[in-house]
């Protein structure tokens, strides 16, 4: 293999990482997760080029979210790597406005169908599934650079978007029947990825 697709995370992720750099293993990895604390610093300098990360966002994006992060860094020392609480708070907000309460029986029904605008362009909580149709970016582990500055885990390396594609290029059909909402479904997961 010359590729290896891991929806590893956390701990796990990082074994598997350490495991192929001690072994020697030299392929490339596409991860969801690579950017999960204590990962980035397995991965290190031996990943550079190697490890790419599937996901909403990078370590470089630019506008709201990304003077978030810089700003959660000088706070906490720590990397916003969860940037999708932004769009999540965002849909509840959303939701309350539509449903007009805070009443979960009357919010969860209000998130079916939104669309607004997300940190990473336009986002719809699919209504057949309840999954979050957005941009996804893949990104690859390299050196920081005048063009992608921000050092993820202060290891001097970061994850620089490589590709973008916008959400109505991101989503895939889905042949899940919609169930109606209930409080329990108030929690938000984003939609697959796709790769050309």
């Amino acid at each position: 293999a010359d590729t290896v697709i891991t929806g590893n995370w956390g701990s796990d992720l990082t074994l598997l990482i350490k495991a192929a750099n001690d072994a020697g293993l030299n392929v490339k990895f596409y991860t969801y997760y690579a950017s999960v604390s204590g990962a980035p610093t397995a991965i290190g300098a031996a990943g550079a080029g190697r490890v790419y990360m599937v996901a909403y966002g990078h370590s470089n994006m630019p506008g709201l979210i990304g003077k978030l992060g810089d700003e959660f860094k000088a706070r906490f020392n720590d990397d916003l790597y969860t940037q999708d609480v932004y769009n999540e708070l965002l849909s509840l907000s959303e939701a309350m406005a539509k449903a007009k309460s805070t009443d979960p029986v009357k919010v969860a029904p209000a998130l079916e169908g939104l669309k607004y605008k997300g940190f990473n362009g336009d986002v719809e909580m699919r209504k057949t599934d309840h999954q979050l149709q957005q941009a996804l970016y893949v990104s690859v582990w390299q050196k920081t650079d005048a063009k992608n500055p921000y050092s993820v885990e202060n290891t001097g390396y970061t994850f620089a978007p490589v590709r973008a594609y916008d959400a109505y290029v991101s989503s895939t059909p889905t042949d899940r029947k919609s169930t109606r909402l209930n409080s329990s479904h108030l929690v938000i997961s984003y939609a697959v990825f796709c790769l050309k």
